[in-house]
């Protein structure tokens, strides 16, 4: 780390923070009925009830709040899964695209409705506009709203007491949509515009290029993954070219919800890293903003809910030390770069061909700070939108990203998840610290018994259960190793990357590991659908136990939750417990690679 690299870490944190301020009071007004801006919205939100036959006055309990959620999701799951099995029969498709298999349409819908926006095909090749409008786009503003308004809810169970309702979910999703989502992302959408971010409607267009070229491309399906013999090898064509196809389309304005909505989900499959979606410094400086903003201001959101901005803070503080941690590290390590290149130059005493660092795989207008802040950051926030190739880290590298994902995605973490799943850990964490002091744990006035501790026990451990469950069949089943590009530990890295990055609904990969396939498609739909409402539900239940419970008053025995002490032992709980799990697993992927590395293998 040098001083270049501290100042564009400290520039980002000190602008993360100071955009989260704001944002969390006009948030926290919206989803109070408080604000202005709902006075002009009203009559549009009006007969938006009116017309689903929703009563806004009317509050649900907890299990109905659930049932909305999931009911809504799975009917966005039906309809995102025809619209891709029929786009080829729909307009708005100008290059023709046809249906999506049934394996890949399934793990496409499952995966935007989840807000994973794992993506196993190439969508410059496979999806139409309108399939990308209509379905993907709107995908990402439903399913960050879904995470808000959970959340949301779980903070009125602790901000309410001696009740059994937690709001109503077709309210909250409603505003949500209409007075946070979307505003932000026409600015931010615009932004991006001005720096060059396409948004329109052609037909991709060839344009000649200077010389032909004739090189072996290969053979790929009908969802743009590379076609293998039967021995395992790539096939492929001979292909010359004398023209190069630009795509084009509607970009800007899925990059912006893609990034606001920590979806992550690119136009291109180049992703971030495509000039088209993530053209200057500038853009990329606001896509990684974007992706943090929500989550950041989340946080004073339950301060200023709860009626104690500190323990707002205390949350906060605890993802940013978090944060700041895990980039200078990612940046290190990718700063040091391999050892082995500097003793094979033939000059042991001039400078390393890696002097720079570890370029490969970077983007190259951007550097390796940027890159480093740019994978910490979608990392830590359930995003997933890539600006370099995560499968070209180093070992340690590479290990940042994927033990953040394994921590639950709660530094931070997607819009509404990551603060709700930190309130678990804070509930954990109180609870370890009740028992050794021999008190009933106690958190922003509100006992903590037995029941939260069950619901807090199925968040904690399902995501694990599914991400080692899941790597574990993959590397013992023929259909799991297949994939595999690169042997040995790097290799189960790769499949280890995909089950955390699926179940933790991150959508990163390292892409080294060819997912496109019907044991892939079905696998991560299973830990992506499970790893989301699976904890959801639970999380709902801690609401309504929480919101039925009195208000307890501040004793000389109750423990502070807002200041150092307990921002350390929240940090601890978290460490502790989310990343023990995954230890084994750690050590033999990144681990072991690490040790060839310096070995020299």
């Amino acid at each position: 780390m040098n001083s270049n690299n501290v100042l564009q870490v400290a520039i980002f944190v000190i602008a993360l923070i100071g955009l989260a301020i704001p944002l969390s009071a006009y948030l926290t007004r919206v989803m109070n009925g408080s604000s202005r801006i709902l006075r002009f919205g009203g009559p549009v939100e009006r007969a938006l009830y009116r017309v689903a036959g929703v009563d806004p006055a009317t509050e649900m309990s907890w299990k109905h709040y659930a049932i909305a959620t999931i009911a809504f999701n799975l009917f966005g799951v039906l309809f995102l899964y025809a619209l891709l099995r029929v786009q080829g029969l729909l307009p708005g498709n100008p290059q023709q695209f046809g249906p999506m298999t049934v394996d890949g349409a399934f793990n496409t819908a499952i995966s935007f409705v989840t807000n994973t926006n794992w993506q196993d095909y190439t969508p410059e090749q496979t999806v139409s506009y309108l399939t990308q409008m209509l379905g993907l786009t709107v995908q990402n503003f439903l399913s960050a709203a879904t995470g808000i308004v959970v959340v949301i809810a779980l903070v009125r169970g602790f901000a309410r007491h001696s009740t059994h309702t937690i709001g109503n979910f077709w309210v909250d999703i409603t505003r949500v949509t209409m007075y946070v989502l979307l505003p932000m992302s026409i600015v931010i959408a615009g932004l991006l515009m001005s720096q060059g971010v396409i948004q329109n409607f052609k037909s991709y267009q060839d344009v000649p290029t200077l010389q032909a070229t004739t090189y072996a491309a290969p053979k790929l399906d009908a969802q743009g993954n590379p076609v293998k013999d039967a021995k395992g090898n790539p096939v492929t064509v001979d292909t010359p070219v004398k023209t190069q196809t630009i795509a084009m389309g509607p970009v800007a304005s899925q990059e912006a919800i893609k990034m606001l909505g920590t979806n992550g989900g690119g136009f291109f499959n180049g992703n971030s890293a495509h000039p088209f979606e993530n053209p200057t410094p500038f853009s990329n400086f606001v896509q990684m903003l974007s992706i943090l903003a929500i989550p950041a201001a989340l946080c004073l959101v339950f301060g200023r809910m709860i009626a104690d901005r500190r323990q707002g803070i205390a949350v906060l503080a605890v993802m940013t030390i978090a944060f700041v941690v895990c980039v200078g590290g990612e940046i290190a390590a990718e700063q040091g770069g391999n050892p082995l290149y500097t003793s094979l130059h033939v000059d042991q005493s001039a400078n390393p061909l890696q002097s720079g660092g570890n370029m490969e795989g970077k983007e190259t207008r951007f550097g390796i700070a940027q890159s480093g802040i740019f994978t910490v950051a979608t990392t830590a926030a359930s995003c997933g939108a890539v600006a370099n190739t995560h499968d070209s880290l180093t070992p340690l590298g590479g290990l940042f990203p994927m033990l953040l994902m394994q921590l639950g995605e709660v530094i931070f973490g997607g819009v509404g998840s990551g603060l709700y799943g930190m309130l678990v850990f804070a509930l954990l964490a109180v609870f370890v610290a009740g028992l050794m002091i021999g008190r009933t744990p106690e958190y922003v006035g509100k006992k903590v018994e037995a029941y939260e501790m069950k619901m807090v026990s199925i968040v904690v451990l399902l995501t694990p259960l599914l991400v080692l469950v899941g790597t574990s069949i993959a590397v013992l089943t023929d259909a799991g190793r297949a994939g595999i590009l690169n042997p040995g530990a790097h290799g189960f890295s790769e499949i280890l990357y995909a089950f955390s990055s699926a179940a933790n609904n991150n959508g990163s990969a390292f892409a080294g590991l060819t997912v496109g396939t019907p044991f892939y498609n079905w696998m991560t739909a299973i830990a992506m659908w499970f790893g989301r409402f699976g904890t959801i539900v639970p999380v709902l239940a801690i609401a309504g136990s929480l919101a039925a419970k009195k208000r307890i008053a501040v004793t000389g025995g109750t423990l502070p939750t807002h200041g150092p002490l307990f921002v350390v032992l929240l940090l601890g709980t978290v460490l502790l417990v989310g990343a023990l799990t995954y230890v084994p697993a750690l050590a033999l992927g990144p681990g072991v690679e690490h040790l060839m590395m310096i070995g020299g293998h």
